[in-house]
């Protein structure tokens, strides 16, 4: 598609969510080519690696082009959509969807005032402004070329490197030209304002990798053909690949960057919870919980928080950059939660300021937006300590891996009739198993025992609530 002058044309470009995320892929589009919006009108639904968010546009107008079909993953910056304000009908010839523009638009162009962003409206014009390059365009692609003509093995060295500008080029884009061995000063930009692209990094790749391959006595280029393997032995008839991306993906990084990262301990207690299992049951009945949704999860809750309140170092983080443990003095307690879309820890912001009821409450407006799929990125951004409940699947623990930026999370496993001694006697009692891991670098042994201990104490003891609140 021709790149929009008109001035009474706006695109809306993917905004940024504000939480570090540089992508998002469109899930749905509920606006077509010649639709009337109106501000505020929701015109797409788009998964960013957090959560799935609806994005209202923030015009009144004609669509006049849709730039990207649905279930494409679209650049944080880069126009989804493009909106007639002049109250024209749009152009037949512009109707069809069609790929991406070429963003070469006049800077003045874009709407002045406050941008959107993912959730509401706050990202001022001014901070989505990119530095403009110091060298002219006209001189910087002969440059490039001449640095790209002696990689393929002509032309003449390349000018020092204190005398080119540092490249501009997107986080992934600067990671993927380092995991294959690019330097970025070389590398001839094809994208708006002078922008490297994947494309461009893989091609400034090429290169460099096919005369290795074809020389046997090169020994680093051997493993090149090893990743091919793979894909030639996939059979179609017995095997599905799913691409990773979205709330899998970044589930996937955080969980690895976790685990290499924080060293965990995972300390067991089996406890006997068959007292607080009778007062879940008379919670049930309290006209105070009419209408909330009584578990034993909203008490497993409660007496974590109360642990929390009695061991408070426990409820911290480990600064890396400061060489600081950051003691927090609030509680965001966070749920794991499966969704259709992968694992979320959506969290409840002060939960040691909520009565009992309140957490109720928390709890059952925190599962039922899960479930639904419409959690907020605000909403699992935060957190300071974490809930997981794999007895809901029937296992009695796990091991769980701290949610990054935390330094606990308590499993909770499957509560089930067991013989246990009681009072001197054998009899079935309601049991569970609860695991805690922490974060050894700032948590040791001693308080993370102390931590266990108190919330296996509240749970078979369901009045030390009030005792030791």
């Amino acid at each position: 598609m021709t790149t929009m002058t008109d001035a009474s044309v706006r695109e809306f470009k993917m905004p940024d969510v504000g939480e570090g995320l540089t992508e998002a892929e469109i899930l749905k589009w509920y606006v077509q080519p010649g639709d009337t919006v109106t501000d505020g009108q929701v015109v797409c639904e788009v998964e960013t690696a957090k959560a799935a968010v609806e994005l209202p546009i923030p015009y009144d107008g004609v669509v006049r082009a849709l730039h990207f079909p649905e279930g494409t993953t679209v650049d944080v910056g880069t126009s989804i959509i493009a909106i007639d304000v002049s109250g024209g009908s749009a152009p037949a010839a512009e109707e069809p969807a069609a790929p991406a523009p070429a963003v070469e638009e006049p800077e003045e162009e874009a709407p002045q005032g406050r941008q959107p962003v993912l959730v509401g409206y706050g990202v001022a014009a001014s901070s989505t402004k990119r530095r403009p390059r110091k060298t002219a365009p006209a001189a910087q692609e002969p440059a490039a070329a001449a640095v790209q003509a002696e990689l393929n093995g002509h032309g003449h060295a390349p000018a020092p490197l204190e005398d080119r500008p540092r490249p501009l080029a997107k986080p992934p884009v600067r990671k993927l030209a380092k995991d294959l061995g690019v330097d970025l000063t070389t590398v001839v930009p094809t994208g708006p304002d002078g922008i490297i692209t994947r494309e461009d990094v893989h091609k400034a790749a090429t290169p460099q990798q096919a005369p290795a391959a074809e020389a046997p006595t090169a020994p680093v280029t051997q493993p090149a053909p090893v990743p091919a393997a793979p894909a030639a032995s996939y059979d179609t008839a017995r095997e599905t690949r799913i691409p990773v991306k979205g709330v899998r993906k970044a589930t996937a990084a955080a969980m690895v960057g976790s685990a290499f990262t924080a060293p965990h301990v995972t300390e067991f207690v089996t406890v006997d919870v068959t007292r607080t299992m009778k007062l879940v049951e008379e919670l049930k009945q309290d006209k105070e919980f009419a209408g909330r949704r009584v578990n034993p999860l909203l008490l497993i809750a409660k007496a974590l928080l109360l642990a929390i309140r009695r061991n408070p170092d426990i409820n911290a983080s480990w600064d890396e950059a400061a060489q600081e443990i950051v003691v927090k003095h609030y509680v965001n307690l966070g749920i794991a939660a499966a969704t259709p879309r992968g694992l979320i820890v959506p969290n409840i912001k002060d939960a040691h300021a909520k009565t009992l009821p309140e957490l109720a409450d928390a709890l059952s407006e925190l599962v039922a937006t899960a479930r639904e799929g419409k959690t907020s990125p605000a909403a699992m951004q935060g957190g300071t300590v974490t809930i997981t409940n794999v007895g809901v699947f029937g296992v009695d623990t796990g091991t769980p891996i701290l949610n990054p930026g935390e330094s606990a999370i308590l499993a909770v496993g499957a509560i089930k009739l067991q013989p246990w001694v009681h009072k001197g006697k054998v009899k079935p009692r309601h049991v569970t198993t609860l695991a805690l891991s922490f974060d050894h670098r700032l948590v040791d042994g001693e308080l993370g025992s102390k931590v266990l201990a108190d919330v296996a104490a509240v749970l078979e003891q369901p009045k030390r609530l009030m005792t030791w609140a």
